[in-house]
């Protein structure tokens, strides 16, 4: 048995996140996807929380149920405060078991005034250390995964507020941290070359902001969709793959000044500097610098077990492409239903549809630029400073 995860998503209560982020709408859209287990998203939230609370049924040990799709709860939080001189901002992924659990959560955070009726995603002053402590007193079976953690100025090793390695961060905590996520701009063997990620088990969730982009990565465990199944993938990395997006299209993965339009590789930042060679302001630090950085080598660090993975581009960009249409027309739009309908989910299209079935029900171009994406025959243009890439099948 194996179950498909997308545990890093918002409700429409978090910050810059859509309206249409309601419980009916993320199940549709999950169906639509192939996803087997959601977070319940923002659980800290007073209003998303009684909307969890009146709709999510029990389903087993830590698991709940809504219109038959498998949720746990989870949220992020933020953690803003400063540790060795330096101003750190960490977001991390938590999880609890049941419903009295959140309560206790929503309590300490409270006594640690942060302000739970704004963002979805609430600002926590505590270190990443203390948070993990005071989540674990109120329940051991409580879980915390580091997020997207090469974002510059929100991830654990992020080169504006992070850390070099992750016992700096957790300190006595870092046992109780089993897995990390990769966050878009990295993905697994990127991971692999960093020795102080050795034993962590690798993850990869969308962070959604919007319903079209829930399940852009996702995380294939095995066992059953629930709560105690996936403790036990993450602290045991039974993981069967994960799903992942070209590193280059996240909006991270190069260094460079989006102001300025710069855009540098590791090798020409450090031929040039760390400052925009045509303003002089600091150049922000992407993934693939600090990887480089942390790593000291291009080769995977030999040091614990690795899971296949899959780069693939979303079907609506494929879409896109392929109709010559914007991914939010109506005519893509359309397109991506019908055919995430008649071959069983976006996931399996992208995985595992033949090029028969591709061409009957997509046509000739989205059947050879599916094929195309499978093989790595892309023509990319990376992401960097907050601006997406993009990611096309090759000519």
């Amino acid at each position: 048995m194996a179950f498909t995860a997308d545990l890093h998503l918002h409700s429409r209560y978090a910050y810059a996140c859509s309206k249409h982020l309601t419980l009916a709408n993320m199940v549709a859209w999950a169906k639509l996807k192939g996803i087997d287990l959601l977070s319940s998203a923002d659980f800290t939230h007073p209003a998303w929380l009684a909307e969890l609370e009146e709709n999510l049924r029990p389903a087993g040990d830590g698991d709940y149920e809504f219109d038959g799709m498998r949720f746990v709860l989870g949220t992020e939080l933020s953690c803003v405060y400063k540790q060795e001189g330096r101003s750190r901002r960490v977001h991390l992924l938590v999880f609890a078991p049941d419903f009295d659990t959140v309560r206790g959560i929503r309590e300490m955070l409270t006594g640690l005034n942060s302000k739970l009726n704004g963002d979805g995603r609430p600002t926590v002053v505590a270190s990443a250390r203390d948070l993990t402590a005071r989540l674990l007193d109120i329940d051991p079976a409580c879980m915390v995964i580091p997020a997207h953690i090469w974002t510059p100025w929100y991830g654990m090793l992020g080169s504006k507020s992070g850390f070099d390695a992750l016992d700096e961060c957790f300190g006595d905590m870092a046992p109780q941290i089993h897995a990390v996520e990769t966050g878009l701009s990295s993905d697994p063997e990127m991971n692999w070359r960093v020795p102080a990620l050795a034993g962590k088990t690798i993850v990869s969730f969308s962070d959604a902001h919007s319903l079209p982009n829930m399940g852009r990565e996702l995380t294939v465990f095995q066992g059953d969709a629930g709560y105690r199944d996936l403790a036990a993938g993450l602290k045991g990395n039974r993981v069967e793959q994960t799903i992942e997006f070209f590193p280059e299209e996240g909006k991270y993965h190069l260094s460079g000044h989006r102001k300025c339009g710069i855009s540098q590789t590791p090798d020409e930042t450090g031929q040039t500097g760390t400052r925009c060679p045509k303003c002089g302001r600091p150049l922000t630090l992407g993934v693939l610098h600090r990887v480089r950085e942390l790593s000291g080598d291009e080769r995977p660090f030999d040091g614990g077990e690795r899971r296949p993975y899959a780069r693939l581009a979303p079907l609506i960009e494929l879409l896109a492409h392929t109709l010559g249409r914007g991914r939010a027309t109506k005519s893509v739009s359309l397109a991506y239903h019908r055919i995430c309908r008649e071959l069983g989910g976006e996931v399996r299209v992208l995985t595992q549809a033949g090029f028969d079935d591709l061409e009957r029900v997509g046509g000739e171009a989205l059947a050879i630029a599916v094929t195309k994406v499978r093989a790595g025959q892309v023509q990319i243009v990376p992401g960097f400073d907050g601006q997406y890439g993009t990611v096309r099948p090759a000519d």
